[in-house]
């Protein structure tokens, strides 16, 4: 289809995937405080203008980036576990959890998510991209789990938060180490033994 042949949502949908694409690519590199507008537009193929058409401003195109990269995460945690016994809580939970912790070790993930997110767009706003995207996996397995008998009967909200939270940090504990190799072994035995702990073995 030719581009004069598209509908406006067409267009708009287009320059959007242009830009994101665009800036996700820069973000990884340079850093949020080194990469310009006028970068990413030409980056993307379009004008300064067309930018500020879809997105406010830098920020609000830093978001769309932090929500796709957010989304493509979720994915990878929902695909590591769709093959497993879903009798077994704590393999699913680990599962999850190691592709977290996998996608986060990647630079260029890390630099988005772990250390321009929160300095650019604040905790609160930061917080709650990250908690859309994998909060309803977790709660999910938790809620399962608790009918299968897997995890002990319990409000799954709470439980969910610590759970997020504990992978959040160790995710943050590996992006800051002198050794990040030996930092990604340990938190993977430490979130292991989590995963262990709250789960019984699956019923017969």
């Amino acid at each position: 289809m030719s581009t004069s042949r598209r509908t406006q949502p067409e267009r708009t949908a287009a320059s959007r995937r242009a830009l994101v694409g665009a800036a996700r690519r820069l973000f990884a590199t340079h850093g949020y405080a080194a990469v310009g507008t006028e970068l990413i537009a030409t980056e993307a193929g379009l004008s300064r203008g067309a930018l500020y058409h879809q997105y406010a401003d830098k920020l609000e195109l830093f978001a769309a980036v932090l929500e796709e990269v957010e989304a493509d995460i979720a994915t990878r945690m929902a695909n590591a576990v769709a093959e497993l016994d879903p009798a077994d809580t704590g393999a699913l939970l680990l599962a999850g959890a190691d592709a977290f912790l996998d996608a986060c070790a990647e630079p260029a993930i890390q630099r988005i998510v772990l250390l321009d997110g929160p300095s650019v767009l604040g905790w609160d706003r930061w917080r709650e991209i990250c908690l859309r995207h994998s909060v309803g996996l977790v709660d999910a397995l938790i809620t399962d789990g608790i009918e299968r008998g897997t995890i002990a009967p319990q409000p799954t909200r709470p439980l969910t938060h610590v759970l997020v939270g504990a992978v959040d940090e160790a995710a943050l504990y590996i992006a800051e180490a002198d050794d990040p190799t030996r930092a990604r072994a340990e938190m993977g035995a430490v979130i292991h033994q989590l995963a262990t702990a709250l789960t019984n073995p699956p019923p017969p």
